[in-house]
């Protein structure tokens, strides 16, 4: 009986912690949209929804337009990247 009880106790917990993932990784409507408008005319959409999504996130702010601007964020801004340059978009 007890491998029955520690079985299912570890497959609750890997339902739990998927959906609390899934949560997490869904982003939020907030970021969604301020994103959508500040890629709205990247060259690479895809990539820059990620950084800016990362970015939003972080500091739930992103500035207005779809590009400059980022002294309203000043998280925003100030996030760099490994190279020393900047992350958000």
């Amino acid at each position: 009986m007890k491998p029955f009880v520690v079985a299912s106790m570890l497959m609750a917990l890997l339902l739990l912690t998927s959906t609390l993932l899934q949560v997490t990784l869904a982003g939020s409507s907030f970021c969604d949209s301020k994103c959508a408008v500040r890629c709205s005319k990247a060259g690479r959409q895809d990539r820059c929804l990620k950084y800016c999504g990362i970015c939003c996130e972080e500091c739930q702010c992103v500035p207005s337009g779809t590009y400059g601007n980022k002294d309203e964020c000043p998280c925003y801004r100030d996030k760099k990247n490994s190279k020393g340059g900047s992350k958000c978009p």
